[in-house]
């Protein structure tokens, strides 16, 4: 049953209406888009529903109540049609999950916010007030959007995510383009429809573990083992990692190394269950583990610590960035990062902030100062740059 819903918002729920829509939207070469999804019972996200927004249409499609959504995916993966979206990439990792790739281009609001002032992260709330003056209701914001019927509220409030974002990206393009900086986020908005952002290996699960930081390098083979186990079993299930095993279960097996089933009984949080079904995979998982020589080893996270040198360095540097992110009208935190710039300071440089327009508002400016070419001075109550004369020069 289809339910109630705003006059200018269509809800789709069968395939007559999604074709319809599709025939809509076909003029269209700029689509706003949102999505509504669960993952709190699953291993990947349940697409709830799936928003969209153009000069002449809003929709809600459904995409539980239909067979499928060809029709509609082949207008949203069109490379001839931008796609307009907050804090893209959620949304984008459940079309990859879904179908294996990105829609592309893309235009991400939040990211693009964050060179005309907000902070990095500002929330879609935050703009719509920001910018167009409107206050957004927040009571459906936790809702389950897999039940079904939805009702004519939660309609109404997922349709206003992509009627007010529709209306915000060009005001956002504008500013953008009077400030010259239309063109500083093409590499982050290429960089969120890369397939390789959303690809998780198994063999890599252990670094998602969390504690696993406090592990010795052996331990770290057994964690990595068991992780990459639980990884495929979740995702076979589509159930949530915990619900296999528990992040505190993995660091004890990793710990302890349990040889036998008894000993596998004594860990803490291992469900009976899990090890009726899976004792004898778990004890050669760990035993395979403590057998790999060194070399096999999972790398450990690194843990250097800046000198109190290099510490001071850094503060110097930080506090260029709260300048130069006041003189460009940007959020410090969308320049840089504390840890970026240690990295910084202890002599990497394939970094963020030594590309695009980053390197441009700041980079350059952090490295002028590490070399000794440009120095930070007080002039009255405002700290400000200069150059360092050098041997020939007045």
């Amino acid at each position: 049953m289809t339910p109630p819903t705003p006059d200018d918002v269509r809800y789709v729920d069968t395939p007559e209406a999604l074709n319809e829509l599709c025939r809509a939207l076909e003029p269209a070469t700029v689509l706003s888009l949102d999505t509504e999804f669960m993952r709190e019972k699953t291993y990947s996200a349940r697409l709830c529903l799936i928003q969209i927004a153009t000069d002449e249409v809003i929709a809600c499609v459904d995409p539980l109540a239909l067979p499928d959504l060809d029709p509609l995916m082949a207008i949203l993966y069109d490379p001839g049609r931008l796609k307009v979206l907050h804090a893209a990439r959620q949304d984008l990792e459940i079309f990859h999950d879904r179908y294996g790739r990105v829609p592309a281009p893309v235009f991400d609001t939040q990211i693009a916010a964050a060179l005309l002032g907000f902070s990095d992260q500002a929330g879609y709330g935050t703009l719509v007030e920001g910018l167009l003056g409107i206050t957004l209701e927040k009571g459906h914001a936790r809702t389950d959007w897999s039940r079904r019927p939805l009702e004519a509220e939660q309609i109404a409030y997922a349709a206003d995510d992509v009627r007010h974002l529709h209306r915000l990206y060009p005001l956002i393009r504008e500013r953008l383009e009077q400030a010259g900086r239309s063109d500083w986020l093409d590499d982050d908005f290429h960089a969120l429809t890369d397939p390789g952002l959303y690809r998780r290996p198994v063999t890599d699960a252990w670094q998602r573990v969390s504690g696993h930081g406090r592990l010795k390098p052996k331990q770290l083979a057994i964690l990595q083992a068991l992780a990459a186990w639980r990884e495929e079993q979740a995702r076979e299930r589509d159930k949530p990692r915990k619900w296999i095993l528990g992040d505190e279960v993995l660091l004890d097996l990793a710990r302890r190394a349990p040889a036998d089933r008894k000993a596998l009984e004594r860990i803490r949080g291992l469900n009976p269950a899990t090890i009726r079904h899976h004792s004898d995979t778990l004890l050669s998982l760990i035993d395979k583990a403590r057998q790999l020589p060194k070399e096999q080893w999972p790398t450990p996270p690194a843990r250097e610590r800046p000198t109190p040198e290099q510490e001071g360095l850094a503060d110097l540097l930080m506090a260029c960035v709260r300048l130069l992110g006041q003189q460009h009208g940007v959020s410090p935190a969308t320049l840089t990062t504390r840890k970026e710039v240690e990295r910084l300071v202890r002599g990497e440089r394939d970094l963020p902030l030594l590309q695009g327009w980053r390197a441009k508002l700041a980079g350059h400016t952090l490295l002028d100062l590490l070399q000794g070419k440009l120095a930070l001075q007080v002039q009255g109550d405002r700290v400000v740059t200069r150059a360092v004369a050098t041997e020939g020069t007045a």
